[in-house]
């Protein structure tokens, strides 16, 4: 519903924060690694999620959108709610969280309050493919301009078409193209090959 909020911090704290934008206050709850990267800003653009339940709604900010990714994962993982997954985020960094999971590392996760070995194992077999398929690694610090190509394979895997078809099709599209195409001029001519 909402990709994120540009405005004023008007308040700050390492649990959540007040930023104000066309004269509305919106208190996101935010990691220790948001709070430190945000601290010194008066102004910042935050990456937020909202949590609907039945008695509150409520909004989740990311100081990058590789945070906000890793905590939609982690939220995804059966017995990992967005309390525990915040929590995750503000006990070690998200990079040691992603390779902590990639490379299986049970003690690692188990470090962090809150996740006994159980759910430490099961972070670990519901995301370790997901994690390394995911930009190879690089979930964390992927980059926020997309290319053209990038855009392109997000927006047919979004129409419902498998990643490795769509992603073979665009390599063949790019090469077969003299001149340099645009994101629709991609999606349009892979689209024809699909």
């Amino acid at each position: 519903m909402y990709a994120y909020i540009i405005g004023k911090l008007t308040f700050k704290c390492p649990a959540y924060i007040i930023i104000e934008t066309g004269g509305i206050g919106y208190q996101l709850h935010i990691s220790l690694h948001t709070f430190i990267a945000i601290k010194d800003l008066d102004n910042a653009q935050l990456y937020v999620w909202l949590h609907v339940k039945e008695d509150a709604h409520t909004l989740y900010g990311f100081a990058d959108e590789g945070e906000k990714r890793l905590f939609l994962h982690l939220i995804s993982v059966n017995g990992i709610g967005p309390g525990t997954a915040r929590m995750m985020l503000s006990s070690i960094s998200p990079i040691e969280i992603q390779d902590a999971i990639i490379k299986g590392d049970v003690a690692q996760i188990k470090r962090i309050k809150g996740i006994g070995p159980k759910s430490a194992q099961r972070l670990i077999i519901e995301l370790q493919d997901k994690l390394q398929k995911e930009g190879n690694g690089t979930l964390i610090s992927a980059p926020l301009n997309n290319t053209a190509r990038e855009e392109a394979l997000s927006a047919l895997i979004m129409l419902g078409f498998a990643k490795n078809a769509a992603d073979n099709a665009i390599d063949n599209v790019i090469k077969s193209s003299t001149e340099t195409l645009s994101v629709e001029q991609i999606i349009k001519t892979t689209l024809k090959t699909l």
